[in-house]
């Protein structure tokens, strides 16, 4: 049974730093490349961040390059997203997806508010 579990989401305040986590299992994760969107209530799937199989190459939006870092440790199913210096308008649902198999997480709420 294929699954991605996405814990690591909550409530920062602005400025601060937040890690995303996407636990992966029932098929082999390290064969595929990995993205991240986000999307807030009545607005479109923004995508965010991508990861190729091995790690090396990786891609950003223009709204976070700089502040985040999409990472993937191939040994533990597991990929994460550093959000550093956030904003207000990051506030949103955070997604893991895979390329090419369709696979998406739950979601996790990330809120950056003082």
């Amino acid at each position: 049974q294929v699954q991605l579990v996405e814990p690591g989401g909550g409530l920062v305040q602005p400025a601060g730093p937040l890690r995303l986590s996407c636990l992966a299992s029932g098929f082999t994760f390290s064969s595929y490349g990995m993205n991240r969107y986000r999307q807030a209530p009545g607005k479109g799937r923004e995508w965010v961040a991508a990861i190729s199989s091995t790690g090396c190459l990786t891609n950003y939006a223009d709204s976070v390059r700089g502040r985040f870092t999409i990472a993937r440790d191939n040994a533990k199913n597991t990929g994460y997203l550093q959000m550093n210096s956030l904003k207000p308008e990051d506030t949103d649902v955070y997604y893991c997806s895979i390329d090419r198999k369709g696979y998406w997480g739950q979601g996790t709420q990330v809120t950056v508010s003082s």
